[in-house]
């Protein structure tokens, strides 16, 4: 007879990926903070005034490099590969996991549409919405044309099409206008003013950053393999398949990284078609082979015991990784906008660097704190309480309250 649907156990969780997804998250704050710290909403003839600038150069230029990009990569990755998790375990207890699976992606919807209006227009999770839908679409294609398609959809289509949607759009135009309006009204203190802002800014991104669904797709589908090849759930088995596919990663990242530099330095290229395509081409695969090396060295350094201890200390970040992606929110809003603390941009790099650590330091406490005590992080059992229609247990057995 079929188990009963029911969310993933404690006990059930896999340590590798939940590690690996509080590390992505820590890459994720690191990157958002440039716009949660109001930095990248700055000039560069402000940035250039800064008495951080020389330090900010140097800090950006290896974050640019070695984080953007890199951890939203891993942590689109990571969706897809649930997927694979999701319907593994269904089909173990004999039920249909689709039905929850897309109630989860409405509550996810819904939480996402909350938190992009509410809080951050930064929200990724209604794109990860919207576009997860298209996994229950892709689910029964063949691995070589999850692989191939998630390659062809990330890398390549945005090139295709870009030069048409841009001359469309047009809205790399309003960029200046739109940035200048919206640090103005987020250094003010008005709570009214922030808003607008926000909604504004909003609706911009949601038109201009159609290429993020080509981005959010290709991942997932190629996560969405990983977890059909069980890549992460069974890593011990897969060694010598990971071990090339983090040299063969590193390797099309070096050349990507080569050939984008060389498109870089010759930008009369992009005058023509194949210029236009090498570099966009060069410049979605770095982020992209690098983030996968990313994720098949950490797979096989999580197999020694000494670097499971340190890489585990992110696990209990990465089982609540709504909560803390929600946080990271709130916590830049009150360090930097005029309606919390008010830093703003001034600081440059640096205060964006110490906001980061300490936001992060305290995060992975906090973390390890609740769920020494709870099941889920707070989020996660209202969005796993949604999603099956009934309160779902969240103290850990034996702990009791403190009355």
């Amino acid at each position: 007879m079929p188990g009963p649907a029911a969310p993933v156990a404690p006990h059930e969780r896999q340590p590798l990926i939940d590690a690996l997804r509080g590390l992505a998250l820590a890459g994720v704050l690191l990157a958002n903070l440039g716009y949660l710290s109001l930095y990248d909403f700055t000039t560069e003839a402000a940035r250039a005034a800064l008495p951080s600038a020389a330090f900010d150069h140097i800090a950006l230029t290896a974050m640019e490099w070695l984080v953007n990009s890199k951890a939203i990569t891993v942590f689109s990755l990571l969706f897809g590969l649930g997927f694979a998790i999701q319907l593994e375990r269904a089909q173990a207890r004999g039920v249909g996991g689709i039905r929850h699976y897309l109630r989860r992606l409405g509550w996810l919807l819904l939480i996402g549409l909350a938190h992009s209006y509410l809080i951050w227009w930064g929200d990724i999770l209604t794109i990860y919405a919207v576009v997860g839908l298209l996994l229950v679409v892709f689910r029964h294609l063949p691995d070589r044309w999850l692989l191939w398609g998630g390659l062809f959809i990330a890398v390549l289509l945005p090139g295709l099409i870009g030069p048409w949607l841009n001359s469309v759009l047009d809205g790399e135009s309003q960029r200046s206008a739109i940035y200048a309006r919206s640090l103005l009204a987020f250094l003010s203190d008005s709570w009214r003013d922030s808003y607008a802002a926000n909604t504004a800014l909003v609706h911009w991104t949601r038109l201009m950053n159609w290429s993020l669904v080509c981005f959010v797709l290709g991942r997932f589908l190629l996560g969405y393999w990983a977890g059909r090849r069980q890549l992460l759930q069974r890593a011990e088995q897969h060694l010598p398949l990971l071990r090339r596919i983090l040299i063969g990663a590193a390797v099309v990242a070096l050349v990507a990284g080569l050939l984008l530099m060389l498109c870089n330095a010759n930008p009369e290229w992009r005058e023509h078609t194949p210029g236009r395509l090498l570099r966009s081409t060069s410049f979605r695969l770095l982020p992209l082979s690098l983030a996968v090396a990313y994720v098949a060295l950490f797979a096989l350094l999580f197999q020694r015991a000494a670097w499971r201890r340190v890489l585990g200390v992110m696990a209990p970040l990465g089982r609540m990784a709504l909560t803390n992606y929600l946080m990271q929110s709130v916590l830049g809003i009150f360090l930097f906008y005029g309606i919390g603390l008010g830093i703003g941009p001034w600081t440059g790099a640096s205060g964006w660097l110490l906001a980061w650590l300490g936001i992060l330091a305290a995060q992975i406490v906090f973390s390890h704190l609740w769920l020494a005590r709870f099941r889920y992080g707070p989020c996660e059992w209202a969005w796993r309480s949604l999603t099956y229609g009934k309160w779902q247990p969240i103290r850990r057995a034996g702990v009791a309250l403190a009355s």
